[in-house]
C-alpha cells in the first residue's frame, strides 16, 4: 500500500471515535449497503465521521488492504476494525452497538 495512503487512513481511523469509509455521503449514499449502515447509525444519535471511496481511488483500494477486507462499507469504532454492513447491523439489532459508539465518543470527548 502507497504509505501515504496508509498514512492518511491511519489518521482518520485514530482521531474519529466511529469512522465510516461509505460508497456516497450520509445525505446521498451511493448503495444499500453504505444506505443501511448510516441509517443505523445515525439512529443511534452520535457523532460519526465518513469518507466517499467513490470521490478517491486510492482511499477505496487501500481501507481493503488496510483491514484485509475486501468489502465497502467499513466501520471503525475506537480505531479498531468492527466490520462491514452485515456485521454492524447485526452488533444493532442484538443492542451490542450502541453502547460500543457511546463508549467511543464519549472516551474521545474526555
Amino acid at each position: 500500500m502507497n504509505p501515504i495512503i496508509q498514512t492518511k487512513i491511519e489518521a482518520q481511523v485514530k482521531n474519529s471515535p466511529v469512522m465510516i469509509y461509505m460508497k456516497g455521503t450520509p445525505q446521498m449514499p451511493q448503495c444499500g449497503f453504505s444506505a443501511a449502515t448510516i441509517q443505523a447509525f445515525q439512529s443511534l444519535g452520535h457523532p460519526f465521521e465518513t469518507a466517499d471511496v467513490l470521490n478517491d481511488p486510492e482511499i477505496r483500494q487501500g481501507i481493503k488492504e488496510y483491514s484485509n477486507w475486501p468489502t465497502i462499507p467499513q466501520i471503525y469504532i475506537d480505531g479498531e476494525f468492527v466490520g462491514g454492513c452485515d456485521i454492524v447491523m447485526e452488533m444493532h439489532q442484538r443492542g451490542e452497538l450502541a453502547p460500543l459508539v457511546k463508549q467511543a465518543v464519549e472516551k474521545a470527548a474526555a
